[in-house]
């Protein structure tokens, strides 16, 4: 995560072969924000940085949503999405006035399928394939797509499907290692939440994410523990890392034969709390283990004082004897600061959610949201995430 002027970056970047739905789903996700009903109840608009892109994603969505159109896949099309997510206006007051930044920024980068699943045409595309994956490296979480209809096409034999996927991902990696690691350095920088996700999870309506878990670690356990290790080795400290631990069922739509019911999703209003709560959480965790360096711990919480500041609503209440309140926004957070932050769950949470509404605190209220919707995706076994 960075602080660039007001807008704080997240980025995400999403692995899926070919066909599995990664166009779609992206399309539904931005288009639904721009709903009337979405627009009305929600304390932000998600504008696409890019006019062009946000409008062939919006036409996308009608065309799903009006003609039970699909969009057409883009093969090959290694591009980065950038949406900012920009708080409505408040009546004034000294919390909006003091928050440390003013609005998200998501960066979705959609890594092609095809470069995991055959060679690359010659150099000029070997080279594109580094580079693209360069670009997503400054990415919070990573999202690889099992999809949903090729379990179905395997049925009794899932592991013929997850073998393969998980085998090409990691031979994918394997051969970029040499690019990506300059002098044979590990990363400091790259993605460290790997969230295994289930898209089209509308064609499996009866696995929960518990479920989808357990078909994953009984078909396929060996080959995720040996991706992990493959990105382990591409990282300076293999501690602070989540593969295969996290997971997630995404749904873009329920289609039928001759419509599609944009309004049947499962799990893309996580997206947005996935690349800005999901990471903070995780970081500060990781942060706090005495054997990670400290230039690692320095990227992990790069960004982390300034969304804990707006998480806490510029206060926090700090464990100790004095237990007194004390603002935290443009001064430089403790440790136990991060921490609470890092922990608000359950009655805390809401509490602040509540004041933060009543105060018209849009930032405090968006991002403490955020973390509730994580917690929702968990009571509804949407999402499942890493105890560690």
């Amino acid at each position: 995560m960075q602080l660039k002027k007001t807008a704080l970056e997240q980025h995400i970047a999403v692995f899926g072969e070919s066909g599995s739905g990664k166009t779609v789903m992206l399309s539904s996700f931005y288009g639904a924000t721009q709903e009337p009903q979405y627009l009305q109840k929600s304390l932000f608009h998600v504008v696409a940085d890019d006019m062009g892109q946000g409008t062939r994603l919006h036409r996308n969505y009608l065309g799903m949503r009006e003609s039970a159109r699909l969009p057409a896949a883009d093969r090959f099309s290694a591009t980065s999405y950038s949406f900012l997510v920009r708080l409505k206006d408040g009546p004034d007051s000294k919390a909006n006035k003091a928050r440390p930044f003013d609005a998200l920024r998501l960066v979705w980068h959609d890594y092609p399928g095809e470069w995991f699943e055959q060679d690359v045409s010659g150099p000029e595309e070997a080279q594109r394939r580094v580079d693209t994956f360069m670009s997503l490296l400054g990415s919070d979480v990573a999202l690889v797509l099992v999809d949903a209809q090729r379990l179905l096409d395997n049925a009794g034999q899932e592991e013929r499907y997850l073998k393969s996927l998980l085998t090409n991902f990691r031979n994918g990696l394997l051969l970029l290692k040499n690019d990506l690691l300059k002098d044979g350095n590990p990363l400091v920088e790259f993605p460290r939440i790997w969230i295994m996700a289930l898209s089209k999870s509308d064609l499996l309506p009866d696995l929960d994410v518990f479920k989808f878990r357990d078909l994953l670690i009984e078909k396929a356990g060996d080959d995720v523990v040996e991706l992990r290790k493959v990105i382990a080795g591409l990282v300076e400290t293999g501690d602070a890392l989540s593969v295969g631990e996290d997971f997630v069922l995404l749904s873009s739509a329920e289609f039928g034969a001759e419509k599609i019911e944009l309004t049947k999703r499962v799990g893309l209003e996580l997206i947005l709390p996935l690349a800005a709560m999901l990471p903070f959480e995780r970081h500060v965790r990781w942060a706090q283990l005495k054997q990670i360096p400290g230039r690692v711990a320095e990227s992990l919480l790069n960004g982390a004082c300034s969304l804990a500041a707006a998480l806490v609503g510029g206060k926090v209440k700090l464990p100790g004897a004095v237990g007194v309140l004390r603002s935290v926004v443009g001064a430089v957070l403790s440790k136990e600061v991060l921490n609470e932050a890092a922990k608000m769950t359950g009655d805390k949470l809401k509490n602040m959610n509540s004041e933060a509404m009543a105060k018209h605190n849009y930032l405090t209220a968006t991002l403490t949201r955020f973390r509730m919707d994580l917690d929702r995706g968990e009571e509804e076994q949407v999402f499942l995430r890493s105890v560690k």
